[in-house]
């Protein structure tokens, strides 16, 4: 790419510097040529004749140096040089700002005094970098569009979404309403019927019992009647053992006589003697 701007100092400031101010005009000059662009400027400031001249190369060392407000300012008041020469480096000063516009213009009456090669590239170059700059800001003012179109979407969705829930829970607290009384009733019948559940359970509970209580005097009392006849049947056995005894008692007793039995008895008897048989008739 070439180069934006040929800056050198003006020869003609030699013609109307002072005797003292030469030496100032070549310690600048110097400074320039070693690039050192703020010392060239500065010593260019110190010169006590203020010409066109003067400000214009000072406008030169403050642009090198990239202090391209002061180079501005300085070109400003270098009105009377080179009109084709400083509108170029105006040009170049406000494209090395980004402001476009400005250096397109500058380019343009620079053209009009004077066709030059590089004052004609550098227009174009400023008009493509002015294209471009244009389009990234359309890109950027369409993105910004977009978000503030999608923040605008998100923001109604959200305000449906909550209007929507608000809605709900409205009508979920008149269905709570109305329910209330009919569920209060439910709760009520629910209620009598439990405590009648209740009661019943009890009366079931309660005749339990007493079949229990009932179940335990018959058990009691088959128990009382099985000791009682036990207790009989102990005694009606006690009785037979002691008739039993006895009866051996006495069945030894007559063993002990050695008596005989009726038939024996019969059969022992004396025959009676002659004249004393008895007739059994």
């Amino acid at each position: 790419m070439k180069r934006l701007i040929m800056l050198t100092l003006c020869s003609s400031i030699f013609a109307v510097a002072g005797l003292m101010d030469f030496k100032t005009i070549d310690k600048a000059k110097k400074a320039y040529q070693d690039e050192k662009y703020q010392k060239s400027a500065t010593l260019l400031k110190e010169l006590k004749k203020d010409t066109p001249e003067r400000d214009y190369d000072m406008g030169n060392a403050y642009y090198k140096a990239k202090q391209y407000d002061k180079a501005l300012d300085a070109y400003g008041k270098a009105k009377g040089v080179d009109e084709a020469q400083r509108l170029h480096n105006v040009g170049n000063s406000y494209f090395q700002q980004k402001k476009l516009d400005e250096a397109v213009k500058s380019y343009e009456e620079a053209l009009k005094m004077r066709e030059d090669k590089e004052t004609r590239f550098n227009l174009e170059l400023a008009k493509k970098q002015k294209e471009e700059q244009q389009k990234k800001q359309k890109k950027k003012d369409q993105d910004k569009k977009d978000q503030k179109k999608k923040k605008q979407d998100k923001d109604q969705k959200d305000k449906k979404q909550k209007d929507q829930k608000n809605k709900d829970k409205k009508d979920q607290k008149k269905k709570d309403q109305k329910k209330k009384p009919d569920q209060q009733k439910k709760g009520d019948k629910d209620k009598k019927k439990d405590q009648k559940k209740q009661e019943k359970k009890n009366k079931e509970g309660k005749k339990d019992q007493k079949k229990s209580e009932k179940e335990k005097k018959d058990q009691k009392k088959e128990k009382g009647s099985a000791a009682g006849s036990e207790q009989k049947k102990q005694k009606m056995t006690k009785e037979e053992q002691m008739t039993q005894k006895e009866l051996n008692r006495l069945l030894k007793k007559l063993n002990q006589k050695k008596m005989p039995s009726m038939m024996y008895q019969a059969g022992e008897a004396k025959k009676p003697k002659r004249g004393e048989e008895v007739n059994p008739w």
